[in-house]
C-alpha cells in the first residue's frame, strides 16, 4: 500500500500550479450524458482517482473517452441502453450519486447504487430522492439501490436546505435532472459553491438555460423528455481551478513557509480563508490569479465555524487543524457541516499535538513542538492534514493509505517537492529498500 515518507523541517519556497477542481470535474462528468455530441473538457485533473472511477462508470454507461496527453477529455455518449451505475464502482465515490438525475432526464429510469467515498459522518442521500419526487419520478430504496423511474419529469419549486444546510451534490443532481423536465423547475435553499456554478456553466454550454447559480435560488428551464428531437449540442468546457487545493497549499506555505507563490486560482473562492490567515498573522499578498504566502513561527489562536459557502469550508478544517498546532494559545474549531469529521485529531495526537474533540469542536493547545511519527489516513482531506503536520514535525513521518489522498490531489508528492520538501511516495515493494537508506542516514 503506498505511503508518503517525510522528512520534515525544510523551509518551503516556491511557486505551484493549482489543478482543475475535483469537485467541479466530477458533476460535470455525470451531466454529459445529457448531450449528444462530443464534449470536450478541459483543465480535467485526469491523474486523480475519482476522475478516472467517474469515466469507468461512465462507459459502463454507454459514453466512449479520450484522455489527451494535455490533461483534457474527450467524451460521447454512443450507447443510451443502460440504466444501472453498479455497486462495484458507485460504493467507492460519493460523487457517484450524480448519475442519478441525467439518466432520468435522458433515459427515463435509473438504478444507481448508494455511494461510497470518505468516512466523514452520515451523509444520506434523502434530499437527493426528494429533488426527483418533486419532479414527478417514482423513487425507491431497493437492494441498496436507489430505483427511480420517470417516462417524463415536469418543472417544479424544489427545496433543498437539510439540517445541515444545502446539499451541494444535490443541487447539481436536481439542474441535471430539471434539464430534462416540461417547464421551469425553482430550486430554493440551493447551495452557492463555486462548484455549482461550474455546473451550471456546463450545462448552459450545452443549450440549457439557467439563472441564479452561485445564490439560493436557481432557475432551470428544461428541454422536455430529452431524446430524438429534444438534443442537447456538444460543447468545449473548461475545469475551473481547485479551490480547496488552492486552500491547501496556501495553509502548506502558512506552515512551512518561506515564501510560496500559487498560482492558477481564483483568490476570490477562498476570501474565507484570506481573512482568517489575517486575523491570525499570516501575511498573503493577493494577485489577479495568484496568492502569496510567507510562513510564520507562530499564529494567533482562532475560534472557527466550517459553514457552507462562503464560509469556511469543511473541507479544509484538517489542513487548518495542522497550522491552528503552532498557535501561541487555545484555537476552537467546530464542523457545522460534518460534526463528526474529525479523525484526524487521534493521528495528530501521535505528533505530540495537545488536541481533544467536545461534540463537533476541537480544540486544540496550540504551541507543543511536533515530531514525526507513523500515522494513518482516513479519508482525503484528513490526509492533507496529516502531510502538513509532517512538513513541520521533527524527523520522519510515514503518513499511510494515501490512496485517500490521491482520490483528490494530482501529484503532491511532486508539487511539494518542487517547493523544497524532502517528500517521497513509495510502496510496499520499495519500504525494504527505504528502510535501508534510513539506517544508513543513521
Amino acid at each position: 500500500m503506498d505511503k508518503f515518507v517525510i522528512h520534515g523541517g525544510r523551509k518551503l519556497n516556491g511557486s505551484v500550479r493549482i489543478s482543475g477542481s475535483k469537485n467541479g470535474s466530477l458533476p460535470v462528468l455525470f451531466s454529459t450524458l445529457l448531450s449528444d455530441g462530443p464534449i470536450h473538457l478541459s483543465n480535467i485533473p485526469t491523474e486523480l482517482r475519482d476522475i478516472r472511477l467517474s469515466l469507468e462508470i461512465l462507459q459502463s454507461l454507454g459514453a466512449e473517452y479520450q484522455i489527451h496527453p494535455d490533461g483534457s477529455v474527450k467524451l460521447e455518449v454512443t450507447d443510451s441502453a443502460s440504466t444501472t451505475a453498479d455497486y462495484e464502482q458507485v460504493s467507492k465515490m460519493r460523487a457517484s450519486i450524480c448519475c442519478l438525475g441525467p439518466l432520468l432526464a435522458r433515459r427515463g429510469e435509473a438504478r444507481v447504487s448508494l455511494p461510497g467515498g470518505c468516512s466523514i459522518g452520515d451523509r444520506p442521500v434523502e434530499l437527493h430522492t426528494r429533488g426527483m419526487e418533486a419532479l414527478g419520478a417514482e423513487v425507491r430504496i431497493e437492494s441498496g439501490y436507489v430505483v427511480a423511474k420517470a417516462p417524463r419529469l415536469r418543472g417544479n419549486t424544489v427545496y433543498l436546505s437539510g439540517p445541515m444546510g444545502p446539499t451541494v451534490l444535490g443541487t447539481q443532481n436536481v439542474m441535471m435532472a430539471a434539464a430534462g423536465a416540461e417547464g421551469v423547475t425553482v430550486i430554493e435553499g440551493a447551495a452557492c459553491e463555486p462548484e455549482v456554478q461550474a455546473t451550471a456553466g456546463f450545462l448552459r454550454a450545452i443549450g440549457i438555460v439557467i439563472e441564479g447559480d452561485g445564490t439560493p435560488v436557481i432557475r432551470i428551464e428544461g428541454h422536455g423528455r430529452l431524446g430524438g428531437d429534444s438534443c442537447l449540442a456538444g460543447c468545449d468546457y473548461e475545469i475551473p481551478p481547485d479551490r480547496i487545493e488552492t486552500g491547501t497549499y496556501l495553509l502548506a506555505g502558512a506552515i512551512a513557509g518561506g515564501e510560496v507563490v500559487v498560482e492558477g486560482c481564483r483568490p476570490s473562492e477562498n476570501s474565507a480563508l484570506l481573512h482568517l490567515l489575517e486575523r491570525i498573522g499570516v501575511p498573503v499578498e493577493v494577485g489577479e490569479s495568484t496568492l502569496t504566502v510567507r510562513g510564520v513561527e507562530s499564529v494567533n489562536p482562532v475560534d472557527i465555524a466550517m459553514l457552507p459557502y462562503p464560509a469556511f469550508p469543511t473541507d479544509l478544517q484538517g489542513p487548518l487543524m495542522a497550522l491552528m498546532c503552532l498557535g501561541r494559545g487555545v484555537s476552537l474549531i467546530t464542523d457545522k457541516v460534518f460534526p463528526d469529521r474529525f479523525n484526524h485529531l487521534s493521528e495528530l495526537r501521535r505528533f505530540g499535538a495537545r488536541i481533544r474533540k467536545e461534540g463537533p469542536s476541537a480544540i486544540i493547545e496550540g504551541g507543543a513542538p511536533l515530531s514525526g511519527a507513523t500515522v494513518m489516513a482516513s479519508d482525503l482531506r484528513a490526509s492533507a492534514c496529516l502531510v502538513l503536520a509532517g512538513l513541520v514535525a521533527e524527523g520522519r513521518t510515514e503518513v499511510t493509505r494515501i490512496y485517500h489522498l490521491e482520490r483528490g490531489y494530482e501529484r503532491m508528492e511532486q508539487k511539494l517537492g518542487q517547493l523544497g520538501a524532502d517528500v517521497e511516495k513509495i510502496d510496499d515493494k520499495m519500504a525494504e529498500k527505504i528502510d535501508d537508506r534510513e539506517m544508513a542516514r543513521g
